[in-house]
């Protein structure tokens, strides 16, 4: 078995990406392995949806797609497609509110040292990808630059089936990093949504979210757990936000930031037990990763390609080359030189076992860019219209794309993952925690 590399920086350097906590390094495990299924089932939605598309019974799943069903009163007689836009989404949106809370309040990123460097490099691979798209699609016209945030989100689901696939072993501080940057990333994303994709904001329809929203925060605070207190607070902020103008999944995040992630001192304090946050996560992470991800992919991703040449029509509009640029080039750009220059000024040094070139690797597989990337290109140019199918295309090849680039360089460090791996699982002394995560003189 390979030696253990020393894993202190040199004096007076700060590693990046250094190992994490044994509590966290295990959650974070149980976490992508779940996501490593749900991953799965994205791309078999995914690929069913494009085969029945793209198929003699086209008709049919258009019809499936444009399906109405929901209350009229309450003007929630929405297509299936919405539906799952706009309701299944805000479901992931949930789990994504509740992971950020965790990761800062009670996870390694309550340190701001941890914290700065996910965050500096969501914020480069989602700025650079925009600016990217933006120089692409300049004299484009049409209001082609309304599409300028396609191409600034993560899949995590996507990049950690695609790790399963080319079976790397990639060090648990890089998957730690990858998570952590995509659930900034869907934050970030979120937040321009709100901001940029909202036409006509009704104020009282907003203000009237808030007392639905205030009510389960009240119950979530006092430790409530049931499903038939909690879950018509949650569906009435949903309808009242969906009724204000605002994308609809903006009220996951918000519930999601609702709930408390750590015990509070009557309840026996973070030592009793998983809180509320973790309780929460742990029943609704297998709903949005095994359900409502993949049926939004196949609805969102059932787009007709039209032969050599409706392909060749799509690949060469510039939206959709901006989308493919800003995925491929822009995230790797921005995420790999953010943390370049981050650690430049700061003189801050890789951890031992980690080269640069895993960096580069990890910053390309941050350019799958596939369930936020549709939902924004559908509000950006309307779902259905000629410009939303090649978005789609652009999505979709720049996601394909950014995925085999960063397999041929992540297998290529493999060998040395390997190493790693060994070492983050030796236990000489045999009492159930690896010997790397345990303090030694």
């Amino acid at each position: 078995m390979a030696e253990l590399p020393p894993s202190h920086p040199p004096v007076g350097k700060r590693a990046l990406f250094a190992r994490g906590s044994w509590t966290e390094a295990t959650r974070i495990a149980a976490l992508l392995r779940g996501e490593t299924v749900g991953g799965g089932l994205l791309l078999v939605a995914t690929v069913v949806a494009l085969v029945w598309a793209n198929s003699p019974w086209s008709n049919a799943y258009d019809a499936l797609s444009e399906f109405r069903i929901g209350p009229s009163a309450l003007g929630l007689n929405l297509p299936l497609e919405t539906w799952a836009a706009d309701g299944l989404l805000a479901i992931f949106f949930f789990v994504v509110g509740l992971e950020l809370k965790r990761e800062f309040v009670a996870g390694d990123l309550r340190d701001p040292a941890r914290a700065a460097l996910p965050i500096a490099a969501a914020v480069g691979g989602m700025l650079m990808p925009a600016l990217i798209f933006v120089l692409v699609n300049l004299r484009t016209g049409d209001g082609a630059l309304s599409g300028w945030a396609i191409p600034t989100a993560t899949d995590i689901a996507f990049a950690v089936a695609v790790l399963a696939v080319v079976s790397t072993h990639l060090p648990s501080s890089l998957r730690t990093f990858l998570l952590t940057l995509a659930v900034v990333d869907d934050l970030l994303a979120i937040t321009v949504i709100a901001i940029f994709y909202t036409d006509d904001l009704d104020v009282a329809m907003l203000g009237a979210a808030v007392i639905p929203l205030a009510f389960f925060t009240l119950a979530v605070q006092k430790k409530v757990r049931s499903w038939w207190v909690l879950l018509p607070l949650a569906a009435a902020t949903w309808v009242l936000v969906h009724e204000s103008g605002i994308h609809a999944t903006v009220a996951g995040v918000l519930l999601g930031f609702a709930v408390p992630v750590v015990r509070s001192r009557a309840a026996g304090g973070p030592d009793a037990g998983p809180g509320l946050a973790e309780h929460f996560e742990r029943r609704i992470r297998p709903v949005s990763a095994g359900f409502a991800v993949p049926v939004f992919a196949f609805f969102a991703a059932g787009v007709t390609v039209g032969g050599i040449s409706g392909l060749t029509n799509a690949l060469t509009d510039s939206v959709a080359l901006g989308i493919i640029a800003g995925l491929v080039v822009g995230k790797t750009v921005g995420i790999f030189g953010t943390t370049y220059i981050l650690a430049r000024f700061t003189r801050a040094v890789l951890d031992e076992g980690l080269s640069w070139i895993d960096v580069f690797g990890v910053a390309i597989l941050a350019g799958i860019g596939f369930t936020v990337s549709l939902l924004i290109g559908d509000l950006a140019f309307g779902a259905g219209s000629l410009r939303d199918d090649h978005v789609k295309i652009g999505v979709l090849a720049g996601s394909v794309l950014a995925a085999l680039l960063a397999s041929i360089v992540l297998r290529l460090r493999n060998r040395a993952y390997r190493i790693i791996a060994e070492n983050e699982t030796r236990d000489d002394d045999g009492d159930g925690i690896p010997d790397v995560y345990q303090s030694t003189d």
